[in-house]
């Protein structure tokens, strides 16, 4: 419900509030900042949020961007960056979710998370959940 109540106020887009959302929780997770490449884990100093957008023709774009602290500042980045492809390669973990729900007085929002084990385990996916929640609810 917060991230609606915040989209509409602050007139930013959904999804990039989600993300930013995303990136805030995972930065608390130092498990995170490690990926699998190849048959490899490889350390990184900075995390990004990898995003799919739909374009101008109605296709979709991949598009990494990376997480700041600063709201208005990530917001800048998702707009000058979704515009086009702008994307790596996808990499672990990654969140996939639909369209919100409208049920009473709330709204709800279905994901699914998918992590590779060789990255992290039960409990570090449990507190990025943990941290994403507190981090939706805390928006303003």
């Amino acid at each position: 419900t917060n991230l609606v109540k915040v989209s509409k106020k602050r007139k930013m887009k959904f999804n990039m509030l989600l993300d930013y959302c995303i990136g805030k929780a995972a930065a608390g997770v130092k498990e995170f900042y490690i990926l699998p490449v190849g048959d490899k884990l490889i350390q990184y100093d900075t995390i990004a949020v990898n995003t799919i957008v739909k374009n101008k023709d109605g296709e979709v774009n991949s598009c990494d961007i990376l997480y700041v602290e600063d709201l208005d500042a990530y917001n800048k980045q998702y707009l000058k960056y979704t515009v086009g492809m702008n994307s790596g390669i996808f990499n672990n973990p990654f969140i996939i979710w639909g369209r919100y729900k409208k049920k009473w007085f709330r709204y709800y929002l279905t994901l699914s998370f998918q992590f590779h084990h060789t990255q992290m385990d039960g409990a570090h996916a449990g507190r990025f959940l943990a941290n994403l929640q507190k981090e939706i609810k805390s928006l303003k």
